[in-house]
């Protein structure tokens, strides 16, 4: 039987912070993994400052903070394994920090520099998942759903929750993933207004009232029209989800709940047709109680909310799984899913 103890590395869209997740998978005819240890490390409001206007600075000062962050990956793994008395870690998977995502100029950019985690750690690295795929044409997004496929084949459905929803399943025995509207993003841009981070259980956003107008003019965004593969980015955000939100002059409590709305609008259209089905939900939205009540309420479909250390850290697993694919030359990225020309094996890695 084949096992690797691996450290998983997860930084998303959303900025709630640093997953870190260590696992064991085993082979034994199937994949089958074990999460042990896990914690989600906080950044501070300088370093939440830096990944959110990153795309704005110099050349040299992004290369310089690629460089930082790794380093502070790196020394945020090292305590990690100190705090949790970890003796073998075969190697490190770390996903990094998106800053730009335009598949359609070949181009996706994750921060967090590979080779500064495997000197600080002293650990072999692995990273860069996602520039191969789109070199090969693919939207070099989503990644998870090889996991999907061989870790969570339980479910039908595997729909994730985070900085940005997507959903993966399989459609005539091929696995489709694809992105299918903003989440958490959208959700704490809208509480930023507020003074808040995020909105608590979804508790600002239930009290809101419903906009019409505003609810129209969310779905009437080209992406949501577009065939798949197909994948969001913060530029998304920035271009076209944002100066509809800033047009409205309602309260924050309303563009939560519309967006809310909204949100589960764009999932159920997946979910319409699935009676009986076993949909996963995992991410941080989640835990929004709202988003999950307005899914529940429309959806045809079991909607499974797993354990937390499955809610929190899931992709940080799956991150940590591409990186045992990846030592073992195997596919780690589906162009069924990318929309790239060939399947293939992503993954840079530092001694």
């Amino acid at each position: 039987m084949e096992s690797f103890d691996v450290i998983g590395l997860m930084s998303g869209t959303s900025l709630d912070g640093l997953d870190i997740a260590y696992c064991n998978f085993k082979f034994d005819n199937k994949w089958h993994f074990n999460l042990t240890h896990h914690e989600t490390v906080s950044y501070s409001n300088e370093q939440k400052y830096k990944l959110a206007n990153l795309e704005n600075e110099t050349a040299i000062n992004y290369a310089l903070f690629h460089v930082e962050f790794g380093k502070l990956m790196g020394n945020k793994v090292t305590k990690f394994i100190e705090k949790n008395k970890i003796s073998n870690v075969n190697f490190i998977a770390s996903h990094g920090h998106t800053v730009f995502h335009q598949p359609k100029n070949n181009l996706t950019t994750q921060i967090g520099c590979g080779a500064q985690i495997a000197a600080t750690t002293g650990i072999e690295t692995i990273c860069d998942f996602r520039t191969k795929d789109v070199a090969l044409g693919g939207q070099g997004a989503p990644l998870v759903p090889i996991g999907d496929e061989l870790l969570f084949a339980e479910y039908d459905y595997c729909l994730n929750l985070g900085g940005i929803a997507n959903i993966s399943f399989k459609e005539k025995g091929k696995r489709i993933s694809y992105d299918l509207a903003m989440a958490n993003m959208v959700n704490n841009y809208i509480c930023s207004l507020e003074g808040i981070e995020y909105d608590d259980k979804g508790k600002l956003g239930a009290s809101g009232n419903f906009n019409q107008n505003l609810y129209t003019d969310l779905n009437a965004i080209a992406f949501f029209s577009k065939a798949h593969p197909k994948s969001l980015g913060k530029e998304n955000f920035i271009k076209n989800f944002k100066p509809i939100l800033d047009k409205y002059d309602i309260s924050n409590a309303d563009k939560l709940n519309t967006f809310g709305k909204h949100l589960a609008h764009q999932i159920c259209k997946i979910l319409s047709s699935t009676a009986d089905k076993k949909v996963l939900i995992t991410g941080g939205g989640a835990f929004n109680a709202f988003w999950i009540s307005e899914i529940k309420n429309t959806a045809n479909a079991q909607i499974i909310i797993p354990e937390n250390k499955i809610i929190e850290y899931k992709e940080a697993v799956i991150f940590g799984f591409l990186g045992v694919l990846r030592k073992k030359q195997l596919f780690n990225c589906l162009a069924s899913v990318t929309g790239a020309k060939e399947d293939s094996t992503g993954g840079t890695i530092y001694l």
